[in-house]
């Protein structure tokens, strides 16, 4: 635990999802991607991650799949333009440490933005990228908040099966 939420963690992890931050919500439920209209859960079992999917009061199921939750900066807030640059730089750090310690085979952050932010890397774009996080391959995946209007619950799900496909190559499902 180091937040309001604790991370999800397990033994040799495929995937550690990292969030930008806990929503109010999930301050409230101490549960990721608690809100109803986060995507994260519905677009996990759609790429094959889970056979079915799960509630956020089921994250504890997440490493039997071989999956860890984590966030990049603890403090919950309503919405994650509120975090400053420093609080994600920070946030970072202590990310590529975490990872460095889990040893996930993926780390795959839920945000384009505060991945560029957290990481110095202005130009990234959804997808992997070409650098390592303490580690682990580095997957950027579009933010499953309600409020990122310019994804859709399918196009999430496609790219967190092109992240499967990566960690998994000779599984479907």
């Amino acid at each position: 635990m180091r937040g309001v939420i604790d991370d999800v963690l397990g033994p040799s992890l495929d995937v550690l999802f990292c969030g930008i931050n806990p929503g109010l919500m999930s301050e409230a439920t101490g549960h990721h991607f608690a809100r109803p209209g986060n995507r994260f859960w519905p677009a996990l079992h759609l790429s094959g991650f889970t056979p079915r999917r799960l509630t956020p009061a089921e994250q504890h199921l997440l490493p039997q799949y071989g999956l860890g939750v984590t966030n990049v900066v603890a403090r919950p807030s309503a919405k994650a333009s509120e975090l400053t640059r420093e609080e994600l730089v920070e946030g970072g750090r202590r990310l590529a440490g975490l990872v460095a310690e889990v040893r996930p085979k993926a780390l795959a952050l839920l945000g384009v933005s505060a991945y560029r932010t957290a990481f110095a890397r202005p130009k990234a774009i959804v997808g992997p990228q070409a650098e390592l996080v303490g580690g682990a391959s580095v997957w950027v995946l579009p933010n499953p908040s309600g409020l990122n209007a310019h994804w859709t619950l399918a196009g999430i799900a496609e790219e967190l099966s092109r992240l499967r496909d990566h960690v998994r190559p000779h599984t479907r499902g």
